[in-house]
């Protein structure tokens, strides 16, 4: 069975940085793309970033080009997002997903693998 694990979430105040990792293991499965997505309370899961596993091409929600940055450790099978000028509106539980699809889904209906999630909290 394959999973998936973040960590790296935690309590920073607006303007700081928080790098999340996730971690791929178990089996070896086929995984063309992966991503971030987020969820904050009463809210709909919303995507953040995605990078495609073997090539690197990268895609960002608008809410966080220029401060986000996704990329993948092949040889570690682990996916970061590095998140700079963190704002408290980029508070939620942040999952990774992976997809077998080709392609970059930018919606979780695309991706069949999901995380358990971690908390990010940005203070003002």
């Amino acid at each position: 069975q394959v999973h998936l694990v973040e960590s790296g979430g935690g309590l920073v105040q607006a303007g700081g940085s928080l790098r999340l990792s996730c971690a791929s293991s178990g089996r070896t499965f086929s995984r063309n793309t992966m991503g971030w997505f987020r969820q904050a309370p009463g809210k709909e899961r919303e995507f953040v970033a995605a990078i495609t596993w073997s090539v690197g091409i990268t895609n960002y929600a608008d809410s966080v080009k220029g401060r986000f940055t996704i990329s993948r450790d092949n040889a570690k099978n682990t996916m970061y997002l590095q998140m700079n000028s963190l704002k408290p509106e980029d508070t939620a539980v942040y999952y990774c997903a992976a997809t077998s699809w080709v392609g970059i889904p930018r919606t979780s209906a695309g991706y069949n693998l999901w995380g358990q999630g971690t908390q990010v909290t940005v203070s003002s």
